[in-house]
């Protein structure tokens, strides 16, 4: 659980900051900071001590959830 921590926090560190220093789409900066959360979210070694009562898994599980939420976010929307 700990390497898919380790592999998205990477993902969504790079991506965002990727992301921000390009901004190609109008929602650009939104979806930036939403990959940084992610990144924050899913680094195990931030949250080794288990602050405020959420594991580890319950993190990651989040992060996906962001990642799999994401074509959610990007649909267009009727005018």
């Amino acid at each position: 659980m700990a390497l898919i921590g380790w592999i998205l926090s990477g993902i969504g560190l790079f991506a965002g900051l990727a992301l921000r220093q390009d901004m190609p789409v109008g929602g650009s900066a939104m979806l930036s900071t939403l990959l940084l959360a992610m990144a924050l979210l899913a680094c195990p070694m931030l949250w080794r001590g288990r602050p405020f009562g959420i594991s580890r898994g319950q993190r990651i599980v989040a992060a996906l959830v962001m990642i799999l939420s994401l074509p959610l976010i990007l649909l267009p929307v009727a005018p």
